[in-house]
């Protein structure tokens, strides 16, 4: 099986150059998948694996805009259909710098695991564009949101692809992307989620990635008669996944010490309060500020600005109990996690995609802590927008309760679901290969069950 592993990794390889992302998470479950291939040959056979790292389909197109000086700008956009086997595309779409093919490939092929592991009927899809709305105005970001979905309308549909927001897009985008798709279709359906609660949204999706991450290191947590409460937590980011991890973690009892942006980071020792956090939300949701600012307002806390030369991120060298990494892709590498276990760390629940390299998540296995990888536990992001898109379809607004009941009952089946695959595939406490099993099973049954697509 590992000569299997090695030549199929070798063939991806040379079909996908350059696209390093995309190499490593497949490289990742394909190794955990090598303890299902070896008893189930029948998905070999069926080239299940040949056909899951491809997607059904890549649609990439240009995007020209004017800004706010009367100057043409082109930003380039894409949308990764990756697999619908189990329902219609559903992921993110990213407004970033550094969105390229490889990424969005990497984001898509994780999201169809994610999305089988919360149990909804939704296949697995990316997009996004290198546009950056950092310093844009609200009309600039307007008219490129209205640019991009005027390609984008024509590959989406509330039962064909249903996108949501990720890095750089939230309500404000998703609202122009919506008005432009109704605009254009003539139709109010739910083809995005995210929207706003007046126009078809549902309550508790801000949230829902955080709490999420936070509800599955609570389930982690459980295995060993422990409770988040009292723990301290290292938290990065401080965009929408990271602000409601904090909150849900004070809901829990926990004290959150830590949070950044893409300049750097804050550690406070007192711990983030509820006025502390309310700073930060408008801050970073409104004022459109960089995290420094809170060290001016509150003066006991400390700023350190990143310096992308060093070997690793300070902010992962502190004493705690739980870390939250809540920003972006390979943000712990080996390093950090060595300081994190150094510093006491024992639980690590992933709100961002793949934000620990594979020497990072090698130490986090070997070292036998509660280790929940992203595709799990940050999976109530898409999950609510997939309560969200049960909503719309019924033309009914669940309550705050209703959601939050169901999210946090969602986040316990994918916990249960990691555990039962890890143990029946003889990797017992092994959260990697639980998801990874966990989430393939299904989507590979379905393929099965419908021929050769």
């Amino acid at each position: 099986m590992a000569d299997y592993v090695t030549t199929f990794m070798s063939r991806l390889q040379a079909k996908n150059p350059g696209e390093k992302e995309f190499l490593q998470a497949a490289q990742e479950v394909v190794e955990s998948l090598a303890l299902v291939l070896d008893r189930h040959p029948e998905y070999r056979s069926a080239k299940i694996l040949e056909r899951i790292v491809e997607p059904e389909r890549v649609i990439m197109f240009r995007v020209p805009w004017m800004d706010d000086q009367g100057e043409i700008q082109v930003n380039r956009g894409f949308r990764i259909e990756m697999n619908s086997a189990i329902g219609p595309y559903k992921g993110g779409l990213r407004f970033h710098p550094s969105v390229n093919l490889g990424i969005l490939k990497f984001l898509a092929f994780e999201q169809v695991f994610k999305n089988s592991l919360t149990t909804l009927p939704i296949g697995g899809g990316k997009g996004g564009s290198d546009f950056d709305p950092k310093g844009k105005s609200d009309n600039e970001v307007m008219r490129f949101c209205q640019s991009f979905m005027t390609e984008l309308c024509r590959h989406v549909g509330p039962d064909t692809d249903i996108p949501a927001g990720d890095i750089g897009v939230g309500g404000r985008e998703i609202g122009f992307l919506f008005g432009q798709y109704k605009r254009i279709r003539n139709e109010f359906t739910g083809v995005l989620t995210g929207k706003g609660l007046n126009w078809g949204g549902s309550l508790i999706r801000p949230e829902a990635t955080g709490y999420g991450a936070v509800y599955f290191a609570s389930e982690m947590l459980s295995t060993r008669n422990e409770t988040m409460k009292g723990k301290t937590c290292l938290v990065s980011g401080s965009g929408n996944v990271a602000q409601y991890t904090i909150e849900k973690v004070l809901d829990l009892g926990g004290k959150a010490l830590t949070v950044s942006d893409s300049n750097g980071f804050i550690y406070d020792e007192e711990g983030i309060d509820r006025d502390k956090l309310a700073y930060i939300m408008n801050l970073k949701n409104v004022k459109r500020g960089r995290i420094k600012e809170y060290a001016d307002k509150y003066p006991k806390a400390v700023y350190q600005a990143l310096d992308p030369s060093q070997d690793s991120s300070p902010l992962w060298d502190y004493k705690a109990d739980c870390a939250f990494p809540s920003a972006t892709q390979n943000e712990i590498n080996a390093k950090d996690a060595q300081n994190l276990l150094k510093n006491g760390v024992y639980v690590v629940s992933e709100g961002a995609n793949m934000p620990t390299t594979p020497d990072g998540v090698k130490l986090f296995v070997d070292a036998g802590i509660l280790y929940g990888p992203g595709k799990a536990a940050n999976a109530g992001g898409v999950a609510v927008s997939g309560l969200e898109m049960a909503q719309n379809s019924m033309r009914l607004p669940w309550t705050r309760g209703e959601v939050d009941k169901r999210l946090a009952l969602i986040m316990k089946s994918i916990h249960a679901t990691c555990v039962e695959c890890a143990d029946r595939f003889g990797t017992p406490g092994n959260y990697v290969n639980g998801a990874n099993i966990g989430g393939f099973l299904k989507v590979a049954d379905a393929m099965m069950d419908q021929g050769l697509v």
